[in-house]
């Protein structure tokens, strides 16, 4: 696992973070889903299908974030599944991926009510009204239902999201009639592209900040401006600005004793670190620069060796034929 998707996947498992991007997406920043109703359930994916030759084939795929949300009024009742894909890349097979998540969770909800009945049967219980020959062979009775999964798809990246959105983008069929018997499984995304820097006020956790900046990381004078003049990047949290530095490549410093980050100030360190680094290189070329020059003047008197020249000037031999060779050919 990459270090891009440790970051991200931690950073995400906050109920808090979770919380804030389906209400962002599904409700429009109002807060209905609350962090408190959230618990982490197991990101692994199993399904046991069974093939043609009637043997089981186990499937099995690992989410990056999966919780459960109950309901308000009973904390025990599960009523909807909340997944998080995150992407610091753009993958263009993302309707196929979350379309297996999904699937497989649902085929594993069919499997565990089966095996729930199988249980029930066996310590001689009775369901109250005989089991049709259709539901005992399914392992799903008429009355069971699914619990609902969504998936939301989270691009951690500047760059605009141009994957595609659903099944049928992925697909060359010119037959309208057709495509329309084919299901088309959509994607939730949220982009930082795609997302106006008024609707970025929707989200109310550091997720806001996060993406604002790394919407705008490729300009690194328009990002100055932005962090400059928004009061909330004078206090990230130590994730968030893990988050920020690791994804955008940006090399300002986090002392670990530090549980909120001045981003403001952060980039302006960054800024300055630039400066000393241009001035020393710039040092440095007219110090290498200086000492050609030298060299080719004591080249040209023919008074002294390769050797004592490299001596004199604490370069190697090979330097310092180099320089003869690359001054002769000039010539």
């Amino acid at each position: 696992m990459g270090k891009k998707d440790t970051i991200t996947k931690d950073y995400m498992n906050d109920p808090c973070i979770f919380a804030d991007a389906f209400n962002y997406f599904v409700y429009h920043g109002k807060q209905v889903i609350l962090p408190e109703n959230l618990h982490s359930v197991d990101t692994t994916e199993i399904a046991m299908p069974y093939l043609a030759d009637g043997k089981i084939y186990p499937v099995q795929k690992f989410r990056d974030n999966f919780k459960c949300l109950t309901a308000m009024q009973d904390e025990n009742t599960t009523y909807l599944l909340l997944g998080v894909e995150n992407q610091s890349e753009i993958h263009y097979a993302m309707p196929v991926k979350t379309m297996i998540y999904d699937s497989l969770q649902y085929a594993s909800q069919v499997d565990m009510a089966g095996r729930r009945h199988r249980r029930h049967l066996k310590a001689g219980g009775k369901s109250g009204r005989k089991v049709s020959s259709g539901e005992f062979l399914s392992g799903f009775y008429k009355d069971d239902k699914l619990l609902p999964v969504i998936t939301l798809v989270i691009h951690f990246g500047p760059e605009e999201w141009d994957a595609p959105m659903g099944l049928h983008d992925m697909m060359k069929i010119e037959d309208p009639e057709l495509l329309s018997y084919i299901p088309d499984y959509r994607i939730n995304l949220i982009s930082p592209y795609s997302i106006s820097d008024i609707s970025l006020d929707q989200f109310h956790t550091s997720l806001r900040e996060v993406l604002l900046f790394i919407k705008y990381s490729k300009d690194k004078n328009r990002l100055r401006k932005i962090v400059t003049a928004d009061p909330h990047f004078l206090s990230v949290d130590r994730k968030a600005g893990q988050v920020i530095k690791i994804l955008t490549g940006s090399d300002f410093e986090i002392r670990e004793e530090e549980e909120k980050i001045d981003m403001c100030k952060a980039l302006e360190d960054l800024k300055e670190e630039g400066r000393q680094e241009g001035r020393q290189e710039g040092w440095q070329e007219g110090r290498q620069d200086g000492i050609r020059k030298l060299i080719l003047k004591i080249l040209a008197k023919n008074q002294f060796s390769y050797e004592e020249i490299a001596d004199m000037t604490e370069m190697s031999v090979e330097e310092i034929m180099e320089i003869d060779r690359s001054a002769a050919g000039q010539q």
